[in-house]
């Protein structure tokens, strides 16, 4: 298993676990995170922009050039910002911490 840790824009810690080779787009849904993926994973949106915390965000591979483009697009962008629909969880990342930003809008909650 691999924990990853939510944390909200007010503050809230939310744990999950999630399997090796599962993209953390899926996860945060499973966990009830306010992220859409309206795109369903085909990077042709920016509706699962989380921000990885700094000391994580080295340990990813580095974003493709058509990811970089989509997150031209997102709501309150950082330097530490990815799609997480590009991140495929491995043991490597296990206890990872993600930020959701407080722009996020999962339409399919109202």
């Amino acid at each position: 298993m691999v924990k990853v840790t939510f944390i909200s824009a007010n503050g809230d810690r939310v744990e999950a676990e999630g399997q090796p080779g599962q993209r953390l787009l899926e996860l945060a849904q499973t966990a009830d995170q306010p992220l859409e993926g309206t795109c369903e994973g085909q990077m042709a949106c920016s509706t699962c922009h989380v921000i990885v915390t700094p000391d994580w965000f080295g340990k990813l591979p580095r974003a493709s050039e058509d990811e970089e483009d989509m997150l031209d697009l997102a709501a309150g962008v950082a330097r530490t910002s990815r799609l997480s629909c590009q991140i495929e969880l491995t043991d490597a990342l296990d206890g990872l911490e993600v930020r959701i930003p407080g722009e996020s809008r999962d339409m399919q909650r109202r």
